[in-house]
């Protein structure tokens, strides 16, 4: 059976209690959740996080008959702005904090670039860029060690951690079992490297299937001017080796829940109907 979820905001922002009700109408049973893009009024969440909040979140999703698979919090880890990486970095520990409040363990970020609006720079691949998200991701995982939580990083193809080596490297290089991992696989693709998703998918799971805790689920497509383009999964004609990706996701993990990405409630029945035909056939 496919544990199947959505990100919260994907709806746009909703009283809690709707939002619960949205998800269970459409038989998901998990979602991301981002406070500030989840809830009306709350536009910033530095500071803002109680225990209070976290608990009326888990209960109205609850009643509903749905969990909180993850909390999103996507800062930029890649910055070399110091000033600002310790700000993001307070937010982060934050959620490590609230983390249990929200019935949730798992607080989730890509690694971020060099760039402060996370564009693609040359130097997200070199040694430097990698150094400091390492030391980084270090504090994090020690902060959720105290907590009680797990930090779950995401590669991206243009950020620093863009690889399954990479990916790799930093689990190793961090040593501690409160750094897993969200995989998705479109991610790790683009217009260059697209054609090679079956090896990326099949050295991701190689690699670190192990600490792969949560799936995210979307497709792409390239456009006719050869543009690489993220769509919601079962719309568009994607392009991602569906058969592939969940057969190892049955494998390795088969109750992990998987969040669909990039949907829109207009075609969501669509893509939730695609994913559990996809899942039923491997």
């Amino acid at each position: 059976m496919i544990q199947l979820g959505v990100r919260a905001h994907d709806f746009g922002k909703l009283q809690l209690d709707d939002l619960a009700r949205r998800v269970a109408g459409h038989g998901l049973c998990a979602v991301q959740f981002a406070a500030p893009k989840s809830i009306p009024g709350f536009d910033a969440d530095a500071g803002r996080l109680s225990p209070g909040l976290a608990v009326h979140a888990r209960e109205a999703l609850r009643a509903q008959g749905v969990s909180i698979a993850v909390l999103g919090c996507y800062i930029n880890l890649g910055t070399p702005d110091e000033a600002d990486a310790a700000l993001q970095m307070r937010r982060f520990k934050d959620y490590l904090r609230h983390a249990r409040d929200f019935g949730c363990g798992i607080v989730a970020t890509e690694t971020g670039s060099v760039n402060a609006d996370f564009s693609f720079h040359p130097d997200n691949q070199g040694e430097e860029a990698y150094q400091r998200v390492l030391r980084r991701v270090r504090e994090l995982v020690a902060t959720a060690e105290r907590f009680g939580a797990c930090v779950c990083v995401e590669a991206v193809s243009t950020f620093v951690i863009h690889s399954p080596a990479r990916v790799r490297r930093l689990l190793d290089d961090v040593g501690s079992d409160n750094l897993q991992v969200i995989f998705d696989p479109v991610n790790l693709l683009n217009a260059g490297n697209h054609r090679r998703q079956d090896a990326l998918i099949e050295e991701s799971f190689a690699l670190f299937a192990d600490r792969m805790a949560v799936f995210h689920a979307k497709d792409f497509v390239i456009t006719p001017e050869g543009q690489y383009r993220q769509v919601a999964a079962g719309t568009e004609g994607g392009l991602l080796n569906y058969p592939l990706f969940f057969r190892l996701a049955k494998k390795h993990k088969p109750y992990a829940q998987i969040l669909l990405e990039d949907t829109h409630p207009a075609t969501l029945g669509r893509t939730i109907a695609f994913a559990r035909e996809a899942w039923g056939k491997v």
